[in-house]
């Protein structure tokens, strides 16, 4: 390598304070130059039209060329960023040269210091320049109609295909549900040690920029989600159920409180009170980031607590909602997203006005490790609105900031902040090269999955007519709560029969009155009359039929004395079997539906092979539960055939059949699991969501169809938006450049800045040109012809050919059809996954 440029500049000071001595460092020679100085031209000014760049604004002992600070911002945010190891390799370089540094650790301070400010430099240009260009954006009316209210400008420059729309309610008629999707998640590898001398002091804070929230805010959230929680039970304690505690429904929620219940304790995120990361050791624990579905990072939270606390996820949704119109809809997917949306409606931490527009769902990765019917309710695959999003953004958000676990780990506050909002803007220009690709990718990969489902369930013999209503019954049956043992259920419907009968008897009067006053003529209108007469005799035949069912229940007869049977040790224990059937019932069928996922053929790749690994592996957890449950229901049969033996079971009662442990995970439909001799009077045939392979297939392939619908409308609408944002950037940006022109400098930084949307039209447009626009647009998206000629011809460079664009393809859809079996990234990205996000389950819900 030859040495022809400067690379630094070490000064010497006089005797005069504004007087400097420089010595360059050029090759092969030393060339010394006077530099003249004075509070009217600093020395860092006349260093900079020299291009470069001083250590210090005063007294600068070290200037660095502009070519080399960038030449090292570019590298530091691909590589774990270390300036130690460059400056000691330019040493030994200098050194094995002839220029031998006077003083050990000379270069290192001042080329950090030069670098880090030079950074800041660069950053505030260039948030400077687009400040400039925002200016002349169109406003959001139409002549003068002002438009409804759209979301913020600093969401349109965070992710310009979700929010960079001129009119968010275009194309209202076919709006899709949701408006938006974004993801949460937290990460507490991205930790800071705790400073115990105090260097703290030599870390002023940055004038830039940053994505994450303030400090203030989220004290703020914590405050509020404490008062509306009010006093807790004590840290370490379990709150018992009373016996007998009937499982149901909380206010607001679709999945029984026993469901709720068994997700918590098999999240570790769930867990508040759990450490993951020891403050004693850490000043800061991690960070929680909210993402756009296109992995555009929105904002994120610096955390400072132990556990993964709730109000971190809350601050970063009402900070978005702060940014929304006020009708605008969200769907949000969280690993943990069941509890989240169970402590908003139960403490009511967020507001109706922004609960109200928001959809829960739980990202692909990690539903499944809930329960069975918390994923009926909230898999995006099965949540209405969510298409094909998976909500994973934040997995790879935490790979592509892997590399700055080491260095973040002992910098200062305000560096380590610095430091991951820049690598942040890098991923932002990495994404906003790629968004024609997505585009493309996503919609290739809808067409197939849509296809392959629509053909398979036209290779169904399946009433299509009858396949919404099987699922929708499938869901009401799986979500509905558990009945549970109790010593009192004996009494409890004895007494709900009792009520029953009264209610009857009342409704009997109520009949024979009416018919009478009718047969009597004592009425004014006939007809009403007629219809409050069936009305009364239709409430009188469903109470009755409800009377039948109940006695049934209990194996009772109309001439019983329900009195004396209160006490009924047979009657108690045939409630207790008919309880610990239901449960056993509802278990193998929520392991069937989760296990069939494995006993279809499907090509295996690594991503499969490890959800098929960590899948299987929580289902096989369940299985001594169910044993359990069938020893238990076993059991109870053969007290109820001794009673019976010995007299002490009511007349005509018969014994139940128990339940062979073997091949009960099968749950064939002529299982003994289905029959309920000796429990109930009526018969329960399997319903067609269950025991109709063919149906369940239909089910299956129809929420594909209507997930892939829904992606389809989605990518139309973000290829609309992504050209109208294109062309309004254009626009604003040849007024700004008209309105610059006597400001070469300025002029300068526009034209770099046509430069990079012209080359961005030519990534994009060829990509996204076979997907249909949702409304009419124009073919031109802003530059000319001429400018995309030679944005073209340096795009299609074999330098650009290996730009950043196909490297970020690989790490940006890990779920993508075309399979790359040996990306590290992914491999890394589930085995982190799967080695923090879940505990073993070791006990059951149900209390036996």
């Amino acid at each position: 390598m030859i040495l022809s440029k400067v690379t630094c500049v070490f000064f010497n000071c006089t005797n005069s304070p504004y007087c400097y001595v420089a010595r360059i460092d050029c090759s092969p020679d030393l060339e010394v130059l006077n530099i003249d100085c004075c509070p009217c031209a600093p020395a860092p000014l006349q260093l900079l039209k020299l291009g470069l760049f001083a250590c210090a604004p005063i007294a600068p002992s070290l200037a660095v060329d502009l070519r080399v600070l960038e030449l090292v911002r570019t590298l530091f945010v691909r590589i774990t960023p270390n300036t130690t190891a460059w400056c000691e390799a330019l040493e030994v370089f200098l050194t094995a040269r002839g220029y031998k540094l006077s003083t050990k650790d000379n270069l290192r301070r001042r080329f950090s210091n030069a670098y880090h400010w030079y950074s800041v430099l660069v950053m505030n240009a260039g948030d400077h320049v687009y400040s400039l260009i925002s200016q002349h954006l169109p406003s959001r009316s139409l002549g003068d109609e002002v438009l409804p209210a759209q979301p913020s400008d600093y969401l349109r420059s965070r992710c310009p295909v979700c929010f960079g729309m001129q009119d968010w309610q275009k194309d209202h008629g076919s709006r899709l549900k949701l408006d938006c999707h974004v993801c949460i998640d937290a990460c507490f590898t991205q930790k800071r040690s705790a400073n115990s001398r105090g260097a703290d002091g030599l870390d002023p804070p940055n004038p830039t920029r940053s994505v994450f929230i303030s400090d203030e805010e989220v004290a703020r959230m914590e405050a509020h989600v404490l008062a509306c929680r009010g006093s807790l039970p004590g840290r370490g304690t379990k709150r018992k159920k009373p016996e007998g505690d009937e499982d149901g429904y909380e206010d607001g929620m679709r999945i029984p409180v026993s469901t709720l219940d068994a997700c918590r304790e098999s999240f570790l995120a769930a867990d508040e009170k759990r450490e993951k990361a020891s403050t004693r050791f850490f000043a800061d624990t991690g960070i929680m980031a909210l993402l756009c579905r296109h992995d555009c990072v929105l904002w994120l939270v610096n955390m400072t607590s132990a556990g993964e606390k709730q109000y971190y996820a809350l601050a970063l949704i009402k900070k978005l909602f702060e940014h929304l119109p006020p009708t605008m809809t969200v769907g949000i997917l969280y690993d943990i997203a069941c509890q989240l949306e169970r402590s908003c409606l139960k403490y009511q931490l967020l507001e109706q006005g922004i609960l109200s527009r928001i959809v829960f769902s739980i990202s692909v990765f990690h539903v499944y490790g809930h329960q069975w019917p918390c994923q009926l309710i909230y898999h995006p695959r099965k949540c209405e609105g969510f298409g094909l999003s998976d909500g994973e953004g934040c997995e790879r958000l935490w790979s592509a900031l892997k590399m700055l676990i080491p260095p973040l780990r002992v910098s200062g506050y305000h560096q380590r902040l610095f430091v991951l909002n820049a690598q942040v803007r890098h991923l932002d220009g990495k994404n906003l090269d790629t968004f024609g690709k997505w585009l493309s990718r996503r919609w290739t990969r809808c067409q197939t999955k849509k296809s392959s489902a629509e053909h398979a369930l036209q290779q169904l013999s399946v009433d299509e007519a009858n396949i919404r209503p099987e699922w929708r019954a499938q869901v009401e049956h799986q979500t509905k709560p558990l009945s549970r043992r109790s010593k009192t259920n004996n009494d409890k419907q004895i007494s709900k029969i009792l009520t029953l009968e009264r209610t009857l008897s009342n409704l009997d009067d109520s009949v024979r009155a009416l018919e009478m006053q009718l047969c009597a003529g004592n009425t004014l209108n006939n007809v009403d009359f007629n219809l409050r007469l069936a009305d009364e005799r239709t409430h009188r035949s469903k109470v009755a039929d409800t009377l039948r069912r109940w006695k049934a229940s209990l194996g009772i007869g109309q001439l019983n004395d329900l009195q004396q049977l209160r006490r009924s040790i047979f009657l108690q224990i045939r409630l207790d079997a008919q309880a610990v059937k239901a449960r056993l019932r509802e278990r193998l069928r929520q392991r069937k539906f989760e296990i069939e996922r494995f006993e279809r053929s499907y090509r295996q790749t690594v991503n499969e092979h490890k959800l098929h690994v960590h899948a299987e592996a929580s289902i096989q957890r369940r299985n001594p539960t169910i044993r359990k449950l069938v020893t238990t229901y076993n059991n109870l049969c053969g007290k109820l055939i001794d009673l019976i033996r010995r007299g002490e079971a009511p007349a005509g009662a018969i014994a139940p059949h128990s339940i062979s442990p073997t091949g009960i995970f099968q749950l064939d439909v002529d299982d003994d699991i289905w029959q309920d001799v000796g429990l109930d009077s009526n018969d329960m045939a399997p319903p067609a969501w269950l025991a109709d392979e063919n149906m369940r297939a239909a089910i299956k392939f129809q929420l594909e169809v209507d997930r892939c619908n829904e992606e389809r409308a989605r990518i139309m609408r973000e290829r609309c938006v992504l050209q109208e944002w294109m062309m309004a950037e254009w626009d604003a940006l040849q007024e700004a450049r008209t309105c610059a022109e006597e400001n070469e400098d300025l002029c300068f930084h526009f034209d770099l800045r046509a430069r990079l949307l012209s080359g961005l039209v030519v990534h994009w447009q060829s990509r996204v040109c076979p997907i249909p626009c949702a409304w009419p647009l124009p073919d031109s998206w802003g530059p000319t012809p001429n400018d995309l000629a030679e944005a073209a011809n340096m795009y299609y460079q074999p330098s650009c050919l290996d730009g950043t664009a196909a490297v970020y393809d690989s790490e940006n859809d890990w779920e993508s059809d075309e399979e790359r079996e040996n990306d590290e990234l992914i491999d890394e990205l589930e085995e982190a996954a799967l080695a923090g996000a879940y505990i073993d389950l070791d006990s059951d819900s149900y209390d036996i």
